[in-house]
């Protein structure tokens, strides 16, 4: 079952400030995840908006969440548990250490350097240039499959309304893997410059990252875990069918 280190409540939002957004660049390969650049920029992440990020430069993020057909044509088999809501549904009960075989065998296949986004690039894809209270928008319903109209089931990718950069399924359907060490505290958990905070800082409990973050909720959690702002946290051996991923790529 997962196990939820921490959700930050409220529906506090930040301000973003960014160019504008570029459609590419596409993808690399017929079975591989269609990616979107994220343009450069600042924001104010986090549900007390008072943690500001700046990055530098685009970056690319895929389109929908991973889906099972894009899983399967990489590793060779559908771990899936929703099997039979067929292949452009979002794969799910992967953990995070799965992902990462996964990244590795795309990455030789296509010669590029895909990886899981950072928190912050998670954040900031998510909120899209605006203060909408989920991914998307403020009707729950137009942008996300929840626990109110799921039918206590995962869905095939982008069937809902995307955000304005063009990203679906960001709030609901699934929780997302991001590549960050969990951390209650955002003023030292996420660094500024929008990178990963790769550590946990408890030496004293002998662990380097015990949990990784999770975000946007998923298909059985109720509207208030889908805010944008909202994170969680899991073991990164953990598989469950409530949690999936997207991809990110530096430009």
């Amino acid at each position: 079952m997962l196990r939820v280190l921490a959700m930050l409540a409220g529906l506090g939002v930040g301000l973003i400030s960014g160019g504008a957004h570029a459609a590419g660049p596409g993808r690399d390969c017929p079975d591989c995840p269609e990616m979107v650049s994220v343009p450069a920029g600042s924001f104010m992440m986090g549900a007390k908006g008072d943690h500001k990020v700046t990055f530098a430069k685009p970056f690319a993020m895929s389109v929908t969440p991973v889906t099972q057909a894009q899983w399967q044509a990489v590793m060779g088999k559908n771990p899936s548990e929703f099997v039979n809501c067929g292949s452009k549904c979002p794969v799910e009960n992967v953990s995070w250490d799965d992902i990462q075989i996964f990244i590795l065998r795309l990455n030789a296949k296509t010669g590029k350097h895909y990886r899981l986004p950072t928190e912050a690039e998670w954040e900031y894809a998510c909120r899209a240039g605006t203060a909408s209270t989920y991914c998307g928008g403020n009707t729950l319903e137009e942008v996300a499959w929840f626990e109110g109209n799921s039918d206590n089931s995962t869905h095939p990718v982008a069937e809902k309304k995307p955000n304005a950069w063009g990203l679906y399924d960001m709030s609901g359907n699934l929780w997302e893997w991001v590549e960050d060490c969990y951390r209650d505290d955002l003023q030292d958990a996420a660094p500024v410059n929008g990178g990963a905070r790769s550590q946990n800082t408890a030496p004293q409990l002998g662990e380097n990252c015990p949990s990784r973050v999770l975000r946007g909720g998923s298909w059985h959690n109720s509207a208030q875990d889908l805010v944008a702002t909202r994170r969680s946290a899991e073991d990164p051996s953990v598989r469950v069918h409530s949690i999936g991923f997207r991809l990110a790529r530096s430009l």
